[in-house]
């Protein structure tokens, strides 16, 4: 049955609906704990190293932290699949251009594919400059996430990265949170504008608060 729905083109949109919002709730949730930046460093440190503590004494030391890990590269992995199918076939089926582009599709729309490039690009580069440190510029410091953090955004690349990426999230989102509904099923004429509404204020919301962190260091409110 598994294998049934999966084949299935509703199948695959309802993994691809699942997966992002699991992926929706991390981006809150690491938004938010992003914003304790503002507060110092040791609280930030402090929140960094709560993270694998998470759980304990009944979880070992960053137990839970890899758990989380797990079900975030499971989720990414099925929504980029899952994607990438949908996409071959909708390919397949119209194997030629239309001759009327969609006047109404929006922006977010028309990027989805390139915004979802941009967005795996961007995570590689992010484990490997805050969480591994390979690519990291001044100095990787383990244990003192508020330094890393700083070092990254003191560089325009850092920034200009970030910015990009985050500004590919605001729209994925907003298209994402709507799509998602309405595979589910929880989409109708009356909670249109409601739905529309919490799209826009998911990812305005989300993409404000991520590039709070690189305006606080380039400005000089974070240092």
């Amino acid at each position: 049955m598994a294998r049934t729905v999966w084949d299935s083109t509703v199948g695959k949109k309802a993994v691809m609906a699942v997966s992002g919002l699991i992926m929706l709730l991390y981006l809150v949730v690491h938004m938010i704990g992003n914003l304790k930046i503002f507060f110092g460093a040791a609280e930030f440190n402090h929140y960094a190293h709560w993270l694998r503590t998470v759980g304990e004494p009944f979880m070992h030391y960053e137990w839970t932290l890899w758990l989380v890990r797990i079900v975030l590269v499971v989720a990414v992995v099925a929504h980029a699949v899952s994607a990438y199918q949908l996409s071959r076939r909708d390919i397949k089926a119209r194997p030629g251009r239309y001759v009327h582009k969609k006047p109404r599709a929006s922006y977010a729309t028309r990027t989805m594919r390139w915004g979802g490039i941009i967005l795996g690009l961007f995570i590689v580069w992010h484990i490997l400059d805050l969480t591994t440190g390979t690519v990291h510029s001044g100095g990787f410091q383990a244990g003192r996430p508020y330094q890393n953090v700083v070092d990254t955004f003191s560089t325009w690349y850092g920034n200009v990265i970030y910015i990009v990426a985050m500004l590919a999230v605001g729209l994925h989102v907003r298209h994402g949170f709507w799509s998602a509904a309405q595979t589910l099923g929880v989409g109708s004429r009356r909670r249109d504008r409601a739905l529309k509404t919490a799209a826009d204020v998911l990812a305005l919301s989300l993409t404000a608060g991520f590039i709070a962190v690189p305006v606080g260091v380039m400005t000089g409110v974070v240092s």
